[in-house]
């Protein structure tokens, strides 16, 4: 029969290829990505099976292959080593040959046994999925031919494209190049889109980034995270728990002296209080700054808001120069910068017992409240009130949120 069994309309092929590219997105962002690569959740081993089984048919991956890659992507981000980095590769490399980087990578066994740790090693793995991967998108194959008839060759044909295109090229590519950052992480990572329902929430690239085993990706109030509401789901039918999500900000109005909780709560929220820091201090002054100077002195002022709140080491040589500038110009500027640096050196002091790191933030914070910088000495006040704010009751698997 030519158009198989089912016999739809335009409108009823239209739908199921959304919802099978869905299934596969879903597939990848909440078993492979947040919950293998990761361990931000655990599924029950039903929606488990179901994932590597969908996966086999629409992609021909492997779990403990696609997981090994992507953790070495996290561990070698923008180097060399990255598998598939548009800053070190390019962008039209990474964008249109996302899929040749996958294969190459996924014959490294070196990666595979360094980064592949704790992925399905049982019989489906080991003498299914694993050596007969092309045997899975086949049998898909017929299974469209059988219900679609002919235009289930198309809907074959665009399954498989779905992925390679929108995950390993525009996540892995765009996601490193072009978009939106909440967190100055010490890679290239962005927000595609704050909307990310099309590719289940991989377009929130840059929170991942910055907090990479929190199974949620959205963090400010106007992002939607779809691979979330799958989440959410999935808990509500007894499939999932989530074991971590990224930390908050919490303070105690009336703490007003550093201890051990202070530098717990700075150490785990670094970005968050480096992105505080930015929109609290940094920015402020910096539009005084430009309103003082008017005009005639705008040309200095030329990306600066880019220049003083992110991470040095993603600047290029002129960037470095014009922000370098921009410090020898204006003393102000020059300290709150100072103030920033310095702050990130305290929680990077990674040799320092915890005495060390209370005296070390007690002398930025005498420091900052004795500058004649008003914003500078309102963070000073705040960040003395922080405390760890606990996301997930192990215990019981419940979170605050």
């Amino acid at each position: 029969m030519i158009y198989g069994l089912l016999h739809l309309s335009f409108w009823g092929y239209f739908i199921t290829l959304m919802v099978m590219t869905q299934i596969t997105i879903a597939s990848v962002t909440v078993y492979l990505h947040r919950c293998q690569a990761h361990r931000a959740l655990m599924l029950h081993p039903i929606i488990s099976h179901f994932f590597r089984l969908w996966l086999w048919l629409t992609t021909g991956m492997n779990t403990k292959a696609w997981t090994a890659i992507h953790r070495k992507h996290h561990a070698r981000c923008e180097t060399e080593e990255d598998p598939h980095s548009p800053q070190v590769l390019g962008l039209n490399k990474v964008l249109w040959q996302g899929a040749e980087l996958y294969r190459y990578e996924a014959i490294n066994t070196e990666t595979l046994e360094r980064f592949g740790q704790g992925t399905p090693d049982d019989w489906l793995e080991n003498k299914v999925y694993t050596p007969y991967g092309s045997t899975g998108i086949l049998l898909m194959f017929m299974i469209d031919l059988v219900l679609f008839g002919v235009p289930g060759i198309t809907l074959w044909a665009l399954q498989m494209m779905w992925m390679p295109f929108f995950a390993a090229g525009i996540v892995n590519g765009v996601g490193h190049y072009w978009g939106y950052r909440n967190y100055e992480c010490s890679d290239a990572a962005r927000n595609i889109s704050p909307l990310g329902w099309f590719i289940g929430g991989e377009e929130l690239h840059n929170n991942h980034h910055a907090f990479g085993s929190s199974a949620k990706f959205s963090v400010k109030w106007w992002e939607f995270d779809l691979g979330w509401g799958y989440i959410k789901l999935f808990q509500w039918m007894g499939l999932a728990k989530i074991k971590k999500l990224s930390p908050r900000l919490q303070a105690v109005p009336d703490k007003k002296v550093i201890d051990s909780e202070t530098i717990k709560a700075v150490i785990i929220n670094r970005l968050n209080i480096l992105s505080h820091y930015s929109k609290e201090v940094v920015l402020p002054v910096l539009k005084a700054e430009k309103k003082h100077a008017g005009e005639k002195g705008s040309e200095l002022f030329h990306r600066a808001r880019t220049l003083l709140v992110r991470e040095l080491s993603l600047f290029n040589k002129l960037e470095r120069s014009r922000l370098a500038l921009l410090l020898r110009k204006k003393q102000t500027l020059r300290q709150v910068y100072y103030y920033r640096v310095k702050l990130q050196k305290i929680w990077n002091l990674t040799t320092a017992n915890q005495k060390e790191l209370i005296e070390a933030l007690q002398e930025w914070c005498k420091s900052a409240e004795n500058s004649r910088i008003s914003a500078l000495k309102e963070f000073s006040f705040r960040l003395k009130s922080y405390v760890p704010h606990i996301q997930i009751r192990a215990s019981h698997g419940t979170q605050t949120d």
